[in-house]
């Protein structure tokens, strides 16, 4: 888990560098779709969510 938290954070610490803010709010977004994704398969609500995609 905490090697996936790095590389996040190497993600976000080179989009810092290379001044690319205006790439940040896009990443966060596609990460937060992508936990969705990976949470709700295991769960009564994968149905509703696979219909919204």
């Amino acid at each position: 888990m905490m090697n996936k938290l790095s590389i996040f954070g190497q993600l976000l610490q080179f989009l810092w560098e290379k001044k690319l803010w205006w790439m940040i709010p896009m990443v966060i977004v596609l990460v937060l779709f992508g936990l969705l994704l990976v949470f709700a398969q295991g769960s009564g609500l994968a149905p509703f969510i696979y219909t919204l995609f």
